[in-house]
């Protein structure tokens, strides 16, 4: 029931389904934008440690091995670098972190908040931060690696719930691919700092790059103070004076405006509507609410967890974070190259400038379209790069052409895959399962994370696998994989409200997705009084069970 000083309200209820949802406003996307800025840091923290781990300083001080003398060979520079064990263990152990920072955050997002959620999650990044600054020795970076992990799975899993859950659905795609192009710019910045911090011979050629994430977790973390939370949140909590006066800031409409009565009325029959479908009960059976309905079923919760886990699965597989984790050392070991740093930037720079590209392809064309396409031209760039480096791999002409190729390559996924698998994520999941199923979808995407950084380096290292450019072929076909899912399981969600998305997933399949229309509101079908207001038994029994979740 509502809380003391709260109002009971009645709801306009929508029966033109263009009209469950006010016009954008510049203020609305400004707030959702700066959302966005989370993923500096998550980029950043994926992208230092590739410079780190090739930085002369720290081989010599984490493996006690001596410089290699002035004009060395090449098997004496070779010799001189991390073994693969603890290359895989620097870099898996933070996708470990996150992967239960975003088990855990589902939970809380529900309890306390998407927003305090987030902020959380910033300061726990930064107790990690300080961790590993202070290393210099293995165990202490790796302690420090993992902390900050469950501060990057806390924002990563609840940033993407947030960010879809206020942003207007004309911009949504747009608004949650500006989250992936603050990744990408996170990973530029990275390699600009290790870039300028390469040739220090002292802590400071890695402190510096450790300790500089500290800033972007205390812009995002205070910016959030001045943000609302997700009005969807405070539905569940059964608390719609306050989603009211979100949806009022978030719109730019006042509060008692037909506009945002009628949006809160499509999100509160639409909860309504989930709850007879799936009760909460308890704390573990709202967790088995994620995996009921049968695999029959196109629109059940096991169905939509298992797109949202396994989407997550075939981005990682797309081995991108291979160029991101590994470049630097890869580059070093082709040994035709004579500044890996400078094409480290360089692949991190057609990152950045390729992704706001997404904006607007994903709005023009959809999300459907650009996962197929963006894995056909990951696979066949993957291929030509595989085929070279095996015919003509110590040829620097040839050389060169793998590392344009390389190039088209990350293009391919920077404007595709990239954020078009966080913006799905986002949308597929009812309210009632939402953070939980994002989370579990953010969970999946560090679990494989953490596995293809364990393994790559056992791939790819000369004392291990040395497969050398052979593992595209291996990256290739895993793409050609992702070409193949992307056309049988994928929905066309652009267009759609959040509440859209729920019916559009019951009443077609993923190859008919793209011709579906709305043609009704679920206030209607809830129930409108004769004077137009949502059903107030309705209104009642979300307030009601949102007070006992």
């Amino acid at each position: 029931m509502p809380g003391e000083g709260e109002r009971k309200i009645s709801l306009v209820g929508a029966t033109n389904v263009d009209r469950v949802e006010a016009p954008v406003t510049l203020k609305a996307y400004l707030m959702c934008a700066f959302a966005a800025f989370g993923g500096i840091f998550f980029g950043y923290d994926s992208g230092y440690i590739s410079g780190v781990m090739g930085m002369d300083y720290f081989i010599h001080l984490f493996t006690g091995l001596p410089y290699p003398p002035p004009g060395a060979t090449s098997d004496q520079r070779a010799y001189f670098t991390l073994p693969s064990w603890k290359k895989s263990l620097i870099t898996s152990i933070l996708s470990c972190g996150t992967f239960f920072g975003a088990l855990i955050a589902g939970d809380l997002a529900d309890f306390i908040g998407r927003r305090i959620t987030i902020i959380a999650g910033c300061g726990i990044f930064i107790v990690g931060v300080i961790l590993q600054t202070a290393s210099t020795a293995l165990g202490l970076l790796v302690a420090g690696r993992l902390i900050a992990g469950f501060g990057v799975g806390f924002v990563s899993a609840i940033i993407i719930l947030y960010m879809s859950e206020i942003a207007p659905k004309k911009v949504r795609g747009a608004i949650v691919s500006g989250y992936q192009f603050c990744i990408t710019v996170g990973i530029l910045l990275a390699s600009c700092v290790d870039y300028g911090t390469q040739n220090r011979t002292d802590t400071g050629s890695y402190r510096i790059p450790i300790a500089i994430q500290m800033l972007w977790a205390i812009i995002l973390s205070t910016g959030l103070f001045f943000l609302p939370d997700s009005p969807r949140y405070y539905v569940k909590r059964g608390k719609l004076d306050l989603a009211a006066k979100v949806l009022a800031r978030l719109r730019g409409q006042p509060i008692d405006s037909e506009y945002i009565q009628q949006e809160l009325a499509e999100i509160v029959a639409n909860h309504e509507y989930e709850l007879q479908l799936i009760p909460q009960g308890s704390y573990f059976n709202s967790w088995h609410n994620c995996f009921k309905g049968g695999l029959r079923k196109p629109s059940s919760n096991l169905r939509r967890t298992i797109l949202g886990t396994s989407l997550q699965m075939m981005q990682q597989w797309t081995g991108i974070n291979f160029i991101f984790y590994f470049g630097t050392t890869f580059f070093q070991e082709l040994g035709t190259i004579k500044n890996p740093f400078l094409i480290s930037l360089v692949t991190t720079l057609v990152n950045v400038c390729s992704t706001p590209l997404s904006f607007w392809a994903i709005e023009r064309f959809g999300r459907r379209p650009l996962l197929i396409w963006g894995a056909v031209g990951m696979f066949t760039c993957e291929f030509i790069v595989a085929i070279i480096g095996v015919t003509d791999g110590q040829n620097h002409a040839a050389v060169s052409a793998m590392i344009a190729f390389i190039c088209f390559y990350i293009f391919f996924f920077a404007t595709t895959w990239g954020p078009g698998a966080w913006v799905v994520i986002g949308e597929i999941f009812p309210l009632p399962i939402r953070s939980r199923g994002v989370g579990l979808a953010t969970a999946s995407n560090w679990l494989w994370n953490c596995i293809i950084a364990v393994i790559t380096p056992y791939m790819v290292g000369t004392d291990k696998g040395n497969l050398g450019a052979r593992v595209f072929f291996i990256w290739g076909s895993l793409c050609v994989l992702c070409w193949i899912y992307a056309y049988l399981l994928v929905y066309e969600t652009k267009g759609l409200t959040l509440e859209q998305v729920d019916r559009m997933m019951e009443e077609t399949t993923p190859r008919t997705s793209s011709k579906w229309v709305p043609t009704t509101t679920f206030a209607q079908e809830m129930g409108l009084t004769d004077k137009g207001m949502l059903d107030p038994a309705i209104v009642e029994d979300v307030e009601r069970k949102g007070s006992v979740v």
